[in-house]
């Protein structure tokens, strides 16, 4: 079964399906990306490692503390320190890895030299005073103090704006909104922003992949990229289209031309 929105499927939101699809847009995008580029360049998929403290477990209740002791007849015991203090809560925290992927385009003939770089936003770029959006922010401002090309694809609804084009300027030239968003910053005009906002009921565009100066820019349709990933996902063998898609909610009326979208296709 094909993708039933003509856009992006809001419903791939979900973060029980976010991770797979999230990896299956930044390889397809690279392989897509791959015919065009050639010779002289080639694309590759690259990734970055952070660590996020995860709440693990919490308990209400009186702590024990143990040391072990000597026994008098030589074996071991473990004795109870106790302690006249309230009970705490205790709260046990892990580091928990999280791995992104995203395409980067290097020029084969200038020793790999790295021209553009292709970021495909996460939750957890765009999760305020998150570490995951530190480290994306610190990333996306080396690469603007850089000759390196700049584009980025947020296929998300929620979280903090974080794309580099300013949110003001944005908002003062998109008047109508937009639930998705494409912006393409090329490094030899760095002030300029090629923005693609894009609603619920809208087509994902086509788009240039600028290279170097010299060269034209190589063309990506993003809307075919998760067209594939939803057939090649399986996505409508587990989505429950009876349910609303995972928040934010939308407004009254696109949540009312969903509704009827949907129901035209026979999935509610």
């Amino acid at each position: 079964m094909t993708n039933p929105f003509p856009g992006m499927n809001p419903y791939l939101e979900d973060r029980a399906l976010w991770n797979d699809f999230h990896s299956s847009v930044v390889v397809y995008i690279r392989n897509a990306l791959q015919p065009h580029l050639r010779p002289r360049y080639v694309a590759r998929v690259e990734e970055r490692v952070y660590l996020e403290f995860a709440e693990r477990e919490i308990v209400p209740d009186v702590a024990l503390f143990r040391r072990r002791r000597p026994d008098s007849e030589g074996g071991g015991g473990v004795a109870v320190l106790e302690r006249e203090c309230d009970a705490p809560i205790v709260l046990q925290v892990e580091e928990v890895p999280h791995t992104e992927t995203f395409v980067q385009i290097f020029d084969r003939q200038d020793n790999m030299r790295l021209v553009t770089v292709i970021e495909v936003l996460s939750p957890f770029n765009k999760e305020a005073h998150s570490d995951g959006r530190a480290l994306y922010l610190r990333k996306q401002r080396e690469i603007l103090r850089s000759e390196v090309n700049l584009v980025e694809i947020d296929l998300l609804r929620g979280g903090e704006h974080t794309l580099a084009v300013p949110h003001k300027l944005l908002q003062a030239n998109a008047p109508n909104g937009w639930h998705y968003l494409v912006s393409v910053n090329c490094w030899f005009e760095r002030s300029m922003y090629y923005l693609y906002p894009r609603t619920v009921r809208e087509r994902l565009p086509v788009i240039p992949i600028p290279l170097l100066p010299d060269d034209k820019p190589a063309k990506l349709d993003v809307q075919a990229v998760v067209e594939q990933c939803y057939v090649d996902g399986a996505y409508a063998d587990t989505i429950d289209y009876r349910r609303d898609p995972p928040p934010p909610a939308f407004s009254e009326a696109d949540a009312q031309w969903m509704d009827a979208l949907l129901r035209e296709k026979g999935l509610r």
